[in-house]
């Protein structure tokens, strides 16, 4: 897919001239589906494989822009965290790396003090390494993501006690 065309397609929704777009690659067996919420946010974009083509990974779990539930009308979110717990969570769609390399020491690990501007993890995401920042000061307390997995936009990666 032309990524220039696609930055463009996406400038003509935020300026509000289109709702919902959806752009097909049938060489790449890719579709990407993109629409513009009620208050003019954007819901979580979905990628789909088209029929024939091959997964490039493992696919992210959960429906892309659909609430969380388990069917009954409950919710299966986390539960509200400690006061003084923030998460850091992930700026994009990709891979989550813990360190710089296979035969590196991870960034950062539980009982870590960390600065704002800290790395704290890779976000591998179209073949770019994306070094991630805390953002947040604090000490390390739940790593909530495995070395390798495949993260989402928001995702929490990590949470750190700032009291």
């Amino acid at each position: 897919m032309d990524l220039k065309l696609i930055r463009n397609l996406v400038r003509i929704m935020e300026r509000g001239e289109v709702d919902e777009l959806e752009i097909e690659d049938d060489k790449a067996g890719l579709r990407v589906h993109l629409r513009r919420g009620p208050s003019g946010s954007y819901a979580q974009p979905s990628v789909m494989m088209m029929p024939g083509a091959t997964a490039p990974g493992p696919a992210p779990s959960g429906g892309a822009g659909l609430p969380a539930g388990n069917g009954d009308g409950t919710s299966t979110e986390a539960p509200a965290r400690a006061a003084g717990v923030e998460e850091i969570t992930s700026p994009m769609i990709g891979t989550f790396y813990a360190s710089p390399s296979p035969d590196s020491d991870p960034f950062t690990a539980v009982g870590d003090r960390i600065g704002d501007e800290s790395v704290v993890c890779i976000i591998e995401a179209m073949k770019v390494m994306n070094e991630i920042k805390a953002e947040c000061s604090g000490e390390i307390v739940e790593i909530l993501v495995e070395n390798g997995e495949p993260v989402e936009y928001g995702q929490p990666l990590f949470l750190v006690k700032t009291r």
